[in-house]
């Protein structure tokens, strides 16, 4: 059943129809195993990796963390077609586990989920951990579950020590990494608000980005931490140092140069493509077909989809 937001509230004119489509439907289904259709093909070897290994371990330590994203099948009632987490249900067929907890979306957008799930944000990763502390799980058995070292575990549950609610909030669902997490604790509260909103507005949430925002970050906005850490720089600069950047700055320009004159075009065909592509892949009977006939296809359709920028491909996703 579509569910859909009150069209009239406190901030919209009488009569207004404001409403917002929910993605999922509010409550889970439990699903048996047999019942979901997998729109995915599982890469060779990928039941064989730390991933999947990790995946395992942690179901069998804490459960499902994530449900399985799901949609019915229109043409077969009690069939569902699964959008994401085609990895965690492989590891519940080996645990012998035969249903599981999903979400149900609204949408049969087969693709479209898998595009867009990547792995356990850090800050996700943190409250899942503390949810499981919380219920009595020892640091040990989280860390045997992950793959991880206690200590690791240990500073991805302090993840937030230091960071304000509004920070925290605004970076739940990126992939920073807890480096990142570090620097922002040297800054005032107002500070990792604003230094959150601008990695947001960038897209750029690499450490160097964050150290560009914390260099350029007042004395008056640091916070103890970040007082103590930052010295005094008396010197400045030598003469060879300003030389150095700027023959390093010269070469950095020449090739820019060099890739300007056809990076435009390839760049285009690059868009074309891959919004084709997409458009093919968000066909729930084109997935289908090629699951079934041309699965090298798909595989491939599915990483060409999946490129971020030129020179850059992104990992195939295994969930």
């Amino acid at each position: 059943m579509t569910d859909w937001s009150e069209p009239n509230t406190p901030d919209m004119e009488p009569g207004s129809d404001h409403r917002v489509r929910l993605g999922f439907e509010r409550e889970t289904v439990t699903v048996a195993l047999d019942q979901l259709v997998p729109l995915k093909i599982l890469q060779h070897g990928v039941r064989e990796s730390k991933k999947f290994a990790q995946i395992l371990s942690s179901i069998k330590a804490i459960g499902i963390v994530e449900a399985p994203a799901v949609a019915p099948d229109p043409k077969n009632a009690g069939k569902y077609f699964l959008l994401d987490g085609h990895l965690r249900v492989e590891a519940l067929r080996q645990l012998e586990i035969p249903t599981v907890e999903c979400l149900v979306a609204n949408d049969d957008e087969t693709y479209t989920y898998n595009k867009r799930v990547n792995r356990l944000p850090p800050v996700q990763e943190h409250r899942m951990i503390v949810r499981a502390i919380e219920r009595g799980v020892t640091e040990a058995v989280i860390a045997d579950a992950l793959g991880l070292e206690v200590q690791s575990i240990r500073a991805r549950f302090r993840l937030l020590d230091g960071i304000c609610t509004e920070a925290a909030d605004a970076l739940k669902d990126t992939n920073c990494s807890m480096k990142v997490f570090d620097l922002l604790r040297r800054m005032t509260a107002l500070r990792q608000i604003e230094a959150a909103d601008l990695m947001i507005g960038q897209n750029n949430f690499s450490l160097m980005f964050a150290r560009a925002l914390l260099a350029a970050t007042t004395e008056e906005q640091l916070g103890p931490a970040g007082k103590k850490a930052r010295k005094p720089d008396v010197t400045g600069p030598t003469s060879q140092q300003i030389s150095r950047m700027e023959r390093e700055l010269a070469a950095l320009q020449t090739q820019v140069k060099s890739v300007e004159e056809t990076y435009g075009i390839d760049n285009l065909h690059l868009t074309f493509a891959r919004g084709y592509l997409g458009k093919l892949l968000a066909n729930a009977r084109i997935v289908r077909w090629l699951s079934v006939h041309r699965a090298e296809y798909l595989t491939e359709f599915q990483r060409i989809a999946e490129i971020d920028s030129l020179g850059r491909l992104a990992t195939p996703n295994a969930e």
